[in-house]
């Protein structure tokens, strides 16, 4: 099945843990964990270090709050762009937080994830 083919309520039920672990593993600093359902591709395309860097310096990436909104979902080609409300524990503001799911081997995996 293609992911795009499912209803808005079936791909946040996907989502949500999804999103809830990368929020936890990069509040932790936990490289390991953040990049675990990532798919094969966005997983070498993720640079170690450069992630390590981001986590050790960005006092965003260590202190977003638990609750985020989802706003919508994009579909395209044979994919999914969840997208959130952000927001952070020590900074004033609102993020937009993008989410890119799709199946990998039968399984739902991240393809792309990003706050900005």
């Amino acid at each position: 099945m293609n992911i795009t083919e499912k209803t808005d309520e079936e791909i946040f039920a996907l989502a949500k843990p999804l999103w809830r672990d990368l929020v936890k593993s990069s509040n932790e600093g936990k490289y390991g964990e953040f990049v675990r359902n990532f798919s094969s591709s966005f997983a070498l395309a993720m640079d170690q270090v450069a992630a390590g860097h981001q986590f050790a310096n960005s006092e965003l990436a260590r202190n977003l709050a638990e609750d985020s909104d989802a706003l919508g979902i994009i579909r395209r080609g044979v994919h999914v762009t969840v997208l959130y409300r952000q927001r952070s524990t020590k900074k004033p503001g609102e993020w937009l937080g993008r989410l890119v799911l799709g199946y990998e081997d039968g399984k739902v995996r991240i393809f792309g994830a990003s706050i900005f």
